[in-house]
Parts: C-alpha cells; sequence; structure tokens
C-alpha cells in the first residue's frame, strides 16, 4: 500500500525538498504552502507527479484552524489516507529582542507555534480514525536548544515546539502515532540567510565573515543545505548503532543536520534512553542520520511497545 505524506511549507526550501526526497521513496506527497507561494507550490507539485507518484498543492494558513481542518480532509479524501505529517511551515525576523514589537512576537508564534500546534491535532484526529498509526514530524532548529542572538522570537517558538512534540508523543502513543521534530543548524534557506544578516549587523561583520565563523564551527565544513533534512526521510539499512534503539522507541526529539556549539558534534557521546545505549559520534551522517531514516521511515502499524519516550541526552 501507497502512504500519504502532507508537507507545510513545501513550496521552496527544506519542505520542498523533504516533499521531493519522499516522492522518490515512493509516498503520495500533498503539498502545501501559502498564497504567495503559489506558483512555486505547483513547481513542487509538478516535480513529484514527473517523479511518478500522486501529488495535490493545497493553499492553506497553518495559523488558522478552519483552514488546516480542512486541509487535512482533503489529503486524507483525495490521496486515500493520511499518514505522515511534516509540518515544516514556518517563519522568522532577524531582530534584536528591544526591536521586536508585540506584533512581530504574535506573527511568529502564530505560524511557528500555533500551526504547528494546529497541524499536529487534525492530523492526528486523522489517523485515529483511519486506526492504523501515523507519523508526526515537525520542523523544530539549533535555536530551540541554543538561542541565537536576533532571532529570540524564533528560538522561543523552537523551544515550544519541543515541548509540544513531547506531550504529542505521550499521548498519542496508545494509538501508534509517533511524534518527532528534525533540528538542523543554519541551513540555506532563505531563513538561513536573514539570520546571517542579522548576526553580520550585530557583530559588525560582513555576511561572508560570520558564513566563515559557521563553516568553521560546523563538523561537515559547511553550512547545510536543504536536502541534508530531506534525507533525514531516506529509508536506508541500519547499522550497528541503529538495531538497539530505533526499532523499539519513539526519537522524541533529536539533533541532526550541521550542529553548532552545545549539541551532537563529532567527538560528542551521546546516551540515548531508555535502554542505555551508547553511540559515539564520529561521523554524524554515518551514525545518526541513519538512526532517524530507519525510524521516520519503517512501516507505521507498530505496537504499543514501540511508543515509549525517547531523548537523546549529552555526556
Amino acid at each position: 500500500m501507497i502512504r500519504t505524506v502532507l508537507v507545510t511549507g513545501a513550496a521552496q526550501g527544506i519542505g520542498r525538498a523533504i516533499a521531493i526526497r519522499l516522492a522518490k521513496d515512493g509516498f503520495n506527497v500533498a503539498v502545501n504552502d501559502i498564497e504567495a507561494n503559489s506558483s512555486k507550490l505547483q513547481k513542487s507539485q509538478q516535480e513529484i507527479e514527473q517523479i511518478g507518484q500522486k501529488s495535490i498543492s493545497i493553499i492553506a494558513d497553518v495559523s488558522i484552524n478552519e483552514s488546516v481542518e480542512k486541509m487535512m480532509q482533503e489529503v486524507a479524501q483525495k490521496l486515500g489516507s493520511l499518514d505522515v505529517l511534516v509540518a515544516n511551515a514556518g517563519i522568522g525576523d532577524s531582530k534584536l529582542l528591544l526591536d521586536t514589537t508585540v506584533e512581530d512576537w504574535d506573527r511568529v508564534f502564530a505560524v511557528n507555534m500555533r500551526g504547528v500546534f494546529l497541524c499536529y491535532k487534525e492530523a492526528a484526529k486523522i489517523m485515529i480514525k483511519q486506526g492504523t498509526g501515523g507519523k508526526i514530524i515537525g520542523a523544530c532548529s539549533n535555536a530551540g536548544y541554543r538561542p541565537t542572538p536576533t532571532i529570540g522570537a524564533y528560538s522561543a517558538t523552537k523551544w515550544s515546539v519541543r515541548g509540544l512534540t513531547q506531550a504529542a508523543a505521550i499521548e498519542w502513543a496508545p494509538y501508534n502515532i509517533t511524534v518527532n521534530t528534525y533540528c538542523p543548524g543554519i541551513t540555506m534557506t532563505s531563513l538561513g540567510e536573514t539570520l546571517l544578516e542579522g548576526l553580520a549587523n550585530f557583530h559588525g561583520k560582513t555576511k561572508d565573515d560570520v558564513t566563515e565563523d559557521f563553516v568553521k564551527a560546523t563538523p561537515l565544513g559547511r553550512i547545510g543545505d536543504p536536502d541534508d533534512v530531506a534525507n533525514l526521510a531516506k529509508n536506508t539499512t541500519p547499522n550497528s548503532h541503529t538495531d538497539s534503539t530505533s526499532d523499539n522507541n519513539i526519537i522524541t526529539w533529536i539533533i541532526v543536520g550541521n550542529i553548532q556549539s552545545g549539541c551532537c558534534r563529532v567527538g560528542d557521546r551521546c546516551l540515548i534512553m531508555p535502554n542505555r545505549t551508547f553511540v559515539e559520534v564520529t561521523n554524524i551522517y554515518d551514525d545518526l542520520i541513519p538512526l532517524l531514516r530507519l525510524y521516520l521511515t519503517r512501516d507505521i502499524g507498530t505496537s504499543p511497545s514501540d511508543s515509549s519516550s525517547l531523548g537523546v541526552f549529552h555526556l
């Protein structure tokens, strides 16, 4: 049976990369974005169809309850089911907190926090009704672990998404619905460009200098690409590090991609609970990425024993 995934914010950047990657992995893919990005969204749909998978595009604002509810129902009706949600849509500004207005704050929280909450909730309703479980994946960020100057409001939304995700994972585990986030570092998207420009102004440096600082602090020696995040959804053969953990547990939060200081980096030792399996991070893509790929793409219909909460702690 071909499974269906909905990716929000799929007109460009990470959302588009995830949608294309999952289509190549055999999913039928519904893509969503706002009216202003409709032409780009149509291109995402066309590329998915050229791959050979079914696709629909839906214009909807994820911060509006009625729009989200209608969107989830449309996906299930037109593509036959809703098996996976990637709540990727997000926005952000580069502003110091003292310059952030109430309107700025509310706008970012409306999309990044309320939008994720609404998508999680309405997708879960559909999945529970279907009775076959499901996977819900939200967009978090390295900024949800280690705040960065000039993106205080954005960082606050990502910390909130972490808490929401962990609560949802516990509440919906009895329905075989797993809930996770991906948390990349700086990535070359329009939002990433905004962050780099803001940090350059904050530190009195050029954008190129700030970019080079990030490159030097990144184990992979480069700025992240949307495809790095999209590859989390690509199925792969598990290596010895992944066998004893991803088969039996939900990963409710984890750091992936090009990680800055304070998170998993080459040489870090991460303790994966609750089965106390140690992972020595010698290469992020060899060790952590296959773990997530296996988890995110394994069969939907897992048993209740697969639904215990799991975290990654830095030693």
